[in-house]
This record gives structure tokens, sequence and C-alpha cells, in this order.
């Protein structure tokens, strides 16, 4: 199918979107969350499942604040105080790792604590999300590398062989202009800014599409070259980094477009007009390689003449950007085609008729080359399809990013 013949049919999808069928969505979402949360006590899923089942660990991983995320949305959803108890205790889980800085060397700390804290904060007004916002910024503002303009993805701070940015960290960034709207210290804000300005320049190619990881040289931050580290090769269109540039870009236009970020509340217009000029080639780049049911191979490089392992979490992920991205038009029929995707996973490739299977979507990748949670739910996939479906059915939610 050509792009529009795809964008058609996705359109054509978001016609079954009824409120019905997104409280139906919800609600089924929320149960399994509640029912989740009776094996997991204290403890947190691991990142993807086996066999459909999550292990239980500590908080000690990048994808924790996913789990809390879907408690607060479960909580906004329902009004159920378990939840907030739950996620209360998740945050107060969050502040030792915090006071003991463990496992926190990489720049997954938006991952972790907008989804922790930042949602907490908006939804509650709680002091102590609040303050663990701006420690958890301190945190990865302290990994930003002068000599490259970017902030390092893993690894110890300074690391030759790590000297590198990913795609993935467009949403961690947020965390930076949240620090910065509470605390009116712009220093948060410009650090965000310069790490997004050297992504745009480098990780996303000519073509809008996207490596996953860029390295920098360590003696004179010059850029480098592209490479991956999930993808099927450094040439490849990994299709979830494609989905973090189309989510990650609007989350960030969302911040210098909309908020002066001056301790102010005063807001301009949100328009399309400051966007990247490539952002609609990006989408369109993601949507052409969409195959005959509308859900990615893990890796462009495979389609359905040459298949291999679907990655349904990519699709969430891009159907939240293009919600987002339809708040300032910058793609067109965004929120149906947002809408069409949804469907699409809520009723091909949710887990609703697996009964003994924990996850919200089946068929999800995490990393391909390493055998980790191939054809497997994963937690950012779940996280991701329980926003979307709370964004549509709430079009007044406030996000946690």
């Amino acid at each position: 199918m050509k792009l529009q013949d795809k964008q058609k049919e996705l359109i054509q999808l978001s016609s079954n979107v009824q409120e019905d069928w997104l409280a139906q969505q919800l609600d089924w979402c929320c149960q399994q969350i509640e029912t989740n949360m009776q094996r997991y006590g204290l403890d947190f899923p691991s990142a993807c499942a086996t066999d459909g089942n999550y292990r239980i660990k500590p908080n000690d991983d990048w994808t924790n604040g996913f789990w809390t995320g879907m408690l607060w949305l479960a909580y906004e959803w329902t009004g159920k105080e378990l939840f907030l108890v739950r996620a209360m205790e998740n945050i107060h889980s969050f502040q030792e790792r915090l006071d003991k800085h463990f496992v926190l060397d990489h720049h997954d700390i938006g991952f972790l604590y907008s989804l922790s804290a930042g949602a907490g904060y908006t939804v509650t007004d709680s002091l102590l999300c609040q303050q663990q916002i701006l420690q958890a910024a301190d945190v990865l503002m302290a990994r930003f590398q002068q000599k490259g303009q970017f902030i390092q993805a893993w690894g110890k701070f300074g690391e030759p062989k790590e000297y590198r940015l990913i795609i993935d960290s467009l949403i961690n960034l947020p965390l930076l202009f949240r620090a910065t709207e509470i605390s009116g210290d712009t220093r948060y804000q410009e650090i965000a800014q310069k790490h997004y300005h050297t992504l745009l320049k480098t990780v996303i190619r000519e073509n809008a599409t996207t490596f996953h990881t860029y390295y920098f040289d360590p003696l004179t931050g010059e850029p480098s070259h592209g490479a991956t580290h999930q993808g099927n090769s450094d040439e490849s269109i990994w299709a979830r980094g494609q989905s973090w540039a189309i989510l990650g870009i609007p989350l960030n236009e969302s911040y210098l477009q909309n908020k002066q970020l001056n301790g102010t509340k005063e807001v301009t217009p949100l328009t399309n007009a400051g966007f990247p000029s490539n952002y609609k080639e990006i989408v369109d780049v993601f949507l052409t390689n969409l195959p005959q049911d509308l859900v990615p191979y893990w890796d462009f490089d495979f389609n359905d003449q040459v298949p291999s392992d679907k990655d349904s979490s990519a699709l969430a992920i891009t159907a939240c950007g293009l919600l987002e991205a339809d708040k300032s038009s910058a793609y067109p029929s965004a929120k149906e085609l947002a809408q069409g995707m949804i469907y699409q996973l809520g009723e091909k490739y949710s887990a609703k008729s697996e009964t003994q299977n924990e996850g919200l979507l089946l068929h999800g990748v995490y990393a391909h080359a390493e055998g980790k949670g191939i054809d497997e739910p994963n937690l950012w996939g779940d996280y991701f399809y329980f926003e979307a479906l709370m964004r549509l059915a709430r079009p007044e939610w406030k996000k946690y990013w």
C-alpha cells in the first residue's frame, strides 16, 4: 500500500473509536493493573514479560516509571484510592533510589521520574513529588557534556566509548523543562534546549529517518557518526527509534512554544511554526513502512515479504506522538490517524483474550539482537497504549511529561 492508502485505512478505522469503546478499553486496563498490583506488591515488574508474565524486581531498571505511570493513569480514570496509595508508595521508593543514586548512571532519569514524581505532582500537587522532580533533574543535568552539547546516554560520565546520545533521549528532556517551570531556574531549560538542537542535527538523517545512537569525538565534541544499539543495522530504521522522534519532538516543542518557563503562567498560542521542518517527513517514513495490518515490524528492514517480529509498542508511542502533534496541527489528520492505530491495537493486539497474560499489549520487542522480550508485552508498550486511550477519552487530560 502507498502512504496515502495507509493513511486512508487508519482514518477509516478511527471511526470505530467511540466513547463506549474507549471506556471499555480503559476499564479493562485498570482491572489488569489492579490484578497485577496484588502480585507485585511494593516491588516492580520487569521491563518485558516472559511467556506473558512480568518478573518481579526491585526499583533498579530504567523502565520502572512506566509501572508507576500506569498506577497514576488508573487512579485518574477510576478514582480508586488503592491506586493512589500504591503510586505514592512507589514515590517513596523513587526517593530512596535518588538518595542512594542507585542505578542512575544513565540518561533515562526522565523516563523514571516524569512518570512517577512528574505524574504525582500533576495529579496531587504533592510537595514531595515537586522536590523529587528537581532532585532528579539535577542528576540528569550532571550528564551534560559541554564538548558536543549533549546529555550522555549511558555509562560512566565522560567514558570515551560512551560519548554519545540516543534518540530515546527526546523523552527525557521534558523533566528539565518542568524543573525550570517549577523552580524558575533557567539552567534546566537551557540544557534541554542545547541537547534537543544537537540531537535534531545529528541523530536524524537528512532523509528524515533516524539513527538509534550518535557518537561524538570525546576530545573535541565534534559529531562523529551514527550507529545502532537495538536496530537491525547501523543503516536500518529501528521502528521504535522513529516512534521516539514522532513523540519526542512535539513533547519538547510544547514547552519551547507554549511556556515562558520563567516562573509565570503566561502562555503563547501553540503553532507548528517552530517545529523542525522535517517533522512531517519523519511521520511519513513511519507510516510508509507500516505493513498490511498497520502494526510495524521491529525494524523497517523487514516487511510482509521479508517478515520478522512485530513491535506493537512502536505504534502505541507513535499514536501518543500524533495526539501531541495534533495540538499544534503539525501533521494532517493526526488525531484520526492515532485513533486508527489505537483501535487496531485494541482489537488485534490487546492481551484481553489471554487471561493469564499480565500485559496490556501483545507482540512487542525489547532488544531483538539480545533475544530480550521478543513477541512479548513490555512496560512502555503497555503504558503508551494506556496513555493514548486516556488522551482520547479525556482531551483535557494533563500529560505527565
